[in-house]
């Protein structure tokens, strides 16, 4: 048999998503953060704001893209967790213990800008799968909290958490909550969710963007300056995808052809500088390189192959000639390297392909859920099944 796109499309939604998510399950609520290299759970461990609410996402996307009634009723329930991290309205702390109790740790208790996009992400995908006013208030409530204890009034920049003090602003922030004002508008059809995500790409453009190389910079300093030396000229290479996608779905979505230049600028840069040109992971997307294209970290990050194959799947749909053929090889470089002959998968590989982190971390079943589903849109691989549970 081969085993091109279509094959590992068919596996990842006919045994391997309900297998893991089994597996991810705790019957204490809630899913697991990770599985060690054996496919086991850490029992002792707390369970952190990120994973969950990226969870949660990520199953109400899924349910909504099959219709399975199974999943529906898990992400229930895991919309039901979410409330163990809630510390005020709008605010949810960043880990519980792993039965949703509080740890006693101040640092859990911090309420961070990064973590709360998520939330809004999670919601408003649930909230089109089980609408109700319950959940629309907690939208509304963590937007508020996002822009009054989590903005800097001055800038319009994301504080990192409620404390006030933003030290070295990070752009990530800005994308997640720019892709879940862009997620708001489809779920709900209301425009003042494209103006919401209008307002963050400007600000996001206009303190991260380097226009002289044409790339997004990681971090500024307090004082909003690029960082020195070669901190301030790192580039993580799935940023670069991963900007591109959203001002491309922007543009679609806002019928406005103006972002496309800044994503094909993006383009340009992640794809003369961020792929393996050769060895076993010929193809496959740096961790990171200099804004003069020197790899500065030759490692492979999972979560940047789906960027990339996510906006390959964009430019495939935009009748880029060779996309689709990169997004399809790269999806099958993604299941033989990061998932053959591991119960599930591991994060990072070196330049030979060797494990360098081996656990398998449940935040990243969004990146891979959304990088399928994108290409199944582009027509690349089949769509996701109407039954994924037994």
């Amino acid at each position: 048999m081969i085993k091109d796109a279509q094959y590992w499309s068919k596996w990842f939604w006919g045994s391997f998503f309900a297998d893991w998510l089994a597996r991810v399950q705790d019957d204490q609520g809630g899913v697991f953060d990770a599985l060690d290299v054996e496919g086991k759970p850490d029992t002792t461990s707390g369970k952190t704001l990120l994973s969950q609410a990226r969870t949660l996402f990520t199953l109400s996307h899924v349910a909504l893209l099959s219709g399975d009634q199974g999943l529906v009723e898990i992400a229930r329930k895991q919309a039901k967790f979410l409330d163990n991290f809630r510390k005020s309205p709008g605010l949810y702390r960043c880990k519980v213990n792993r039965n949703g109790s509080l740890t006693g740790n101040s640092g859990d208790e911090v309420a961070r800008s990064y973590d709360q996009t998520f939330v809004i992400l999670g919601l408003v995908t649930w909230n089109k799968v089980s609408p109700s006013i319950e959940v629309s208030t907690l939208i509304n409530e963590c937007w508020k909290a996002l822009k009054t204890d989590l903005t800097d009034p001055a800038s319009g920049l994301l504080l990192n958490d409620e404390s006030g003090i933003n030290t070295d602003p990070a752009q990530n922030p800005h994308m997640h909550l720019y892709e879940a004002c862009l997620q708001a508008f489809r779920m709900t059809q209301d425009a003042m969710w494209l103006t919401y995500a209008a307002d963050l790409r400007k600000v996001g453009l206009r303190y991260f963007m380097d226009e002289s190389s044409g790339s997004i910079t990681e971090f500024l300093t307090s004082d909003l300056e690029p960082l020195e030396g070669a901190a301030g000229q790192r580039r993580e290479v799935g940023h670069q995808c991963e900007w591109a996608w959203l001002l491309l779905e922007e543009a679609d979505l806002a019928k406005d052809t103006s972002l496309i230049s800044a994503a094909e600028r993006l383009i340009a840069f992640a794809d003369k500088h961020g792929f393996a040109q050769d060895g076993d992971l010929k193809g496959a997307v740096f961790d990171a390189v200099s804004t003069s294209g020197l790899t500065v970290e030759d490692r492979f990050l999972l979560w940047p192959q789906t960027e990339a194959i996510k906006i390959l799947s964009t430019l495939h749909k935009a009748g880029e000639p060779f996309a689709g053929d990169r997004a399809q090889r790269l999806l099958c470089l993604v299941f033989v390297r990061w998932f053959a002959n591991r119960p599930y998968f591991c994060n990072q590989l070196d330049i030979g392909g060797n494990s360098l982190w081996d656990e398998t971390l449940t935040r990243l079943m969004y990146h891979l859920v959304l990088a399928l589903s994108e290409g199944s849109k582009a027509g690349l691989w089949p769509d996701v099944p109407a039954k994924i549970l037994d």
